[in-house]
Protein backbone atom coordinates (compact mmCIF):
# COMPACT_ATOMS: atom_id res chain seq x y z
CA UNK A 1 0.00 0.00 0.00
CA UNK A 2 1.46 3.44 -0.82
CA UNK A 3 2.36 5.96 1.94
CA UNK A 4 -0.01 8.78 0.67
CA UNK A 5 -3.23 6.17 1.23
CA UNK A 6 -1.93 4.93 5.09
CA UNK A 7 -1.40 9.03 6.23
CA UNK A 8 -4.72 9.92 4.17
CA UNK A 9 -6.56 6.53 6.13
CA UNK A 10 -4.93 8.33 9.77
CA UNK A 11 -6.36 10.99 9.39
CA UNK A 12 -9.69 9.93 8.02
CA UNK A 13 -11.04 9.57 11.62
CA UNK A 14 -9.75 12.51 12.95
CA UNK A 15 -11.25 14.72 10.70
CA UNK A 16 -14.59 13.12 11.24
CA UNK A 17 -14.17 13.80 14.10
CA UNK A 18 -13.41 17.54 13.89
CA UNK A 19 -16.60 17.52 11.39
CA UNK A 20 -18.65 16.47 14.22
CA UNK A 21 -17.87 18.80 16.87
CA UNK A 22 -17.73 21.72 14.42
CA UNK A 23 -20.90 21.36 12.91
CA UNK A 24 -22.39 20.63 16.75
CA UNK A 25 -20.99 23.80 18.01
CA UNK A 26 -22.23 25.92 14.59
CA UNK A 27 -25.97 24.66 15.22
CA UNK A 28 -25.52 25.37 19.06
CA UNK A 29 -24.90 28.82 18.32
CA UNK A 30 -27.51 28.92 15.55
CA UNK A 31 -30.62 27.80 18.33
CA UNK A 32 -29.28 29.96 20.92
CA UNK A 33 -31.66 33.03 21.45
CA UNK A 34 -30.44 36.77 20.68
CA UNK A 35 -27.75 38.07 22.70
CA UNK A 36 -29.10 40.37 25.50
CA UNK A 37 -32.13 38.48 25.56
CA UNK A 38 -32.91 36.53 29.35
CA UNK A 39 -33.15 33.00 28.83
CA UNK A 40 -36.31 31.03 31.02
CA UNK A 41 -35.80 30.13 34.08
CA UNK A 42 -38.63 28.00 35.17
CA UNK A 43 -39.76 24.97 33.55
CA UNK A 44 -43.29 26.07 33.01
CA UNK A 45 -42.31 29.22 31.69
CA UNK A 46 -41.80 32.51 32.55
CA UNK A 47 -44.02 35.84 33.21
CA UNK A 48 -43.22 38.81 30.68
CA UNK A 49 -42.67 40.92 33.90
CA UNK A 50 -40.31 37.85 35.21
CA UNK A 51 -38.37 38.02 31.72
CA UNK A 52 -38.50 42.16 32.23
CA UNK A 53 -36.82 41.78 35.41
CA UNK A 54 -33.87 39.56 34.59
CA UNK A 55 -33.05 41.65 31.32
CA UNK A 56 -33.65 44.92 34.31
CA UNK A 57 -30.77 43.02 36.16
CA UNK A 58 -28.49 42.41 33.26
CA UNK A 59 -28.88 46.25 32.15
CA UNK A 60 -28.16 47.65 36.11
CA UNK A 61 -25.30 45.33 35.53
CA UNK A 62 -23.90 47.20 32.95
CA UNK A 63 -24.68 50.48 34.11
CA UNK A 64 -22.81 50.05 37.46
CA UNK A 65 -19.66 49.19 35.03
CA UNK A 66 -20.32 52.32 33.20
CA UNK A 67 -20.51 54.30 36.52
CA UNK A 68 -17.37 52.26 37.79
CA UNK A 69 -15.69 53.20 34.95
CA UNK A 70 -16.65 57.17 35.50
CA UNK A 71 -19.40 57.19 32.24
CA UNK A 72 -22.68 58.29 32.71
CA UNK A 73 -24.89 55.04 32.15
CA UNK A 74 -27.06 54.19 29.72
CA UNK A 75 -29.79 51.82 29.72
CA UNK A 76 -31.16 49.33 26.67
CA UNK A 77 -34.72 48.42 28.34
CA UNK A 78 -38.10 49.47 28.10
CA UNK A 79 -38.58 50.13 31.75
CA UNK A 80 -42.19 51.71 31.48
CA UNK A 81 -42.80 47.77 30.34
CA UNK A 82 -42.83 47.34 34.16
CA UNK A 83 -46.25 48.78 34.29
CA UNK A 84 -48.06 46.81 31.76
CA UNK A 85 -45.60 43.49 31.15
CA UNK A 86 -47.99 40.06 32.39
CA UNK A 87 -47.21 39.23 35.88
CA UNK A 88 -46.50 35.55 37.07
CA UNK A 89 -48.70 36.49 40.00
CA UNK A 90 -51.01 38.98 38.01
CA UNK A 91 -52.98 40.08 41.58
CA UNK A 92 -49.51 41.10 42.66
CA UNK A 93 -48.75 43.36 39.61
CA UNK A 94 -52.25 44.83 39.89
CA UNK A 95 -52.13 45.88 43.71
CA UNK A 96 -52.31 49.67 44.88
CA UNK A 97 -48.51 48.52 46.33
CA UNK A 98 -46.74 47.42 42.98
CA UNK A 99 -47.77 50.27 40.95
CA UNK A 100 -46.76 52.49 44.22
CA UNK A 101 -43.52 51.20 44.10
CA UNK A 102 -42.82 50.72 39.87
CA UNK A 103 -43.95 54.65 39.53
CA UNK A 104 -41.09 55.13 42.52
CA UNK A 105 -38.37 53.20 40.53
CA UNK A 106 -39.67 54.79 37.08
CA UNK A 107 -38.54 58.25 38.86
CA UNK A 108 -35.67 56.81 40.21
CA UNK A 109 -34.76 55.80 36.87
CA UNK A 110 -35.59 58.92 35.04
CA UNK A 111 -33.60 60.79 37.58
CA UNK A 112 -30.58 58.43 37.12
CA UNK A 113 -30.54 58.32 33.24
CA UNK A 114 -30.48 62.41 33.24
CA UNK A 115 -28.14 62.38 35.77
CA UNK A 116 -24.71 63.43 35.20
CA UNK A 117 -21.47 61.09 36.30
CA UNK A 118 -20.81 63.18 39.52
CA UNK A 119 -24.45 61.72 40.63
CA UNK A 120 -25.13 58.84 39.23
CA UNK A 121 -23.32 56.30 41.85
CA UNK A 122 -25.65 58.09 44.50
CA UNK A 123 -28.66 57.52 42.12
CA UNK A 124 -27.68 54.09 40.90
CA UNK A 125 -27.99 53.00 44.64
CA UNK A 126 -31.37 54.64 44.74
CA UNK A 127 -32.37 52.66 42.07
CA UNK A 128 -31.12 49.41 43.91
CA UNK A 129 -32.59 50.61 46.83
CA UNK A 130 -35.85 51.30 45.07
CA UNK A 131 -35.76 47.44 44.05
CA UNK A 132 -35.28 45.86 47.35
CA UNK A 133 -38.03 47.92 48.71
CA UNK A 134 -40.33 46.28 46.28
CA UNK A 135 -39.01 42.85 46.82
CA UNK A 136 -39.26 43.10 50.23
CA UNK A 137 -42.80 43.70 50.11
CA UNK A 138 -44.39 41.93 47.59
CA UNK A 139 -41.81 39.35 45.50
CA UNK A 140 -38.76 38.48 48.10
CA UNK A 141 -37.03 35.66 45.79
CA UNK A 142 -34.87 37.96 43.98
CA UNK A 143 -33.55 40.00 46.69
CA UNK A 144 -30.15 37.69 47.08
CA UNK A 145 -29.82 38.53 43.31
CA UNK A 146 -30.54 42.26 43.80
CA UNK A 147 -28.03 42.47 46.78
CA UNK A 148 -25.48 41.82 43.76
CA UNK A 149 -25.61 45.35 42.46
CA UNK A 150 -24.94 47.29 45.75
Amino acid sequence: MPKHSSITSRLRIPAVSLAFLLSGYLLSCASQKAAGEPQPVNPNGDSELALLMRAMFDDALLMKQQIERGKAPRTGVDYDRILTAQATQPEKAASVDYKVHALSYLQTMKALQEADVAQASQLFGNMVNSCMGCHQALCPGPMVRIKKLY
